[in-house]
């Protein structure tokens, strides 16, 4: 008895080296996962640093689609605003001209992901007349220009922390959606509309309809 109950102490370290090694295994898993959903993990970290930094909500579309016919579509949009290089933008500037426009802030993740493919749609339209507009509600002149060298975008961007612009699309555009993006037709009305991160081939199929009529 006494030799059996002196293994029992040996066997026990054993069995708990063994527990170690498989929670840091299935630690080792689960990071692997996080890594994985590095996308989500991101954008809900920056959407809580930008709650954090100005106490606004952010809310996330999910990329839903919507197309409006032309006989439903309202009346042109009353578009009155300042870009950051202090250029007035009015409703006047829409016409006759297929028109993106891509709400969006510095902190947003899903704006950063996105960003490359509205340049490189910019690029590829822009010789259509199809003009790009970034509408930023939140950030200040350096910080959307640190975003435009970051991503080297370079169509203009409206400062409307004032709101102006969100609200000539009042009832398009949901307040604190970010981002959204809309494309306009050429009498400056709402032609379709994506909430959330924008898919380029989906963007482009829709600039290349508004073009077409």
């Amino acid at each position: 008895m006494t030799g059996s109950n002196a293994g029992r102490p040996e066997a026990k370290p054993a069995r708990a080296a063994v527990t170690r090694r498989s929670v840091l295994a299935a630690g080792g898993a689960a990071f692997a996962v996080v890594l994985g959903l590095s996308g989500c993990a991101q954008e809900d970290a920056l959407a809580k640093q930008a709650k954090a930094g100005d106490n606004k909500n952010y809310v996330a579309g999910d990329g839903s689609v919507t197309e409006f016919a032309a006989a439903d579509r309202k009346s042109p949009t009353d578009i009155h605003g300042k870009l950051f290089d202090g250029t007035t933008v009015t409703a006047g500037d829409f016409q006759g001209k297929v028109t993106v426009l891509n709400f969006w802030f510095a902190a947003c993740a899903p704006c950063r992901v996105e960003a490359p493919s509205l340049e490189a749609l910019h690029q590829e339209f822009k010789s259509q007349g199809v003009q790009f507009y970034g509408v930023n509600l939140r950030d200040e002149a350096a910080t959307a220009d640190a975003f435009d060298k970051t991503f080297n975008l370079t169509y203009p961007s409206f400062n409307d922390k004032d709101g102006a612009v969100l609200l000539a699309v009042s009832g398009l555009v949901p307040p604190g959606a970010v981002p959204t993006t809309l494309v306009l037709d050429k009498q400056g009305r709402v032609a379709s509309r994506v909430l959330g991160e924008i898919q380029k081939g989906t963007l482009k199929s829709l600039i290349a309809a508004a073009v077409a009529e």
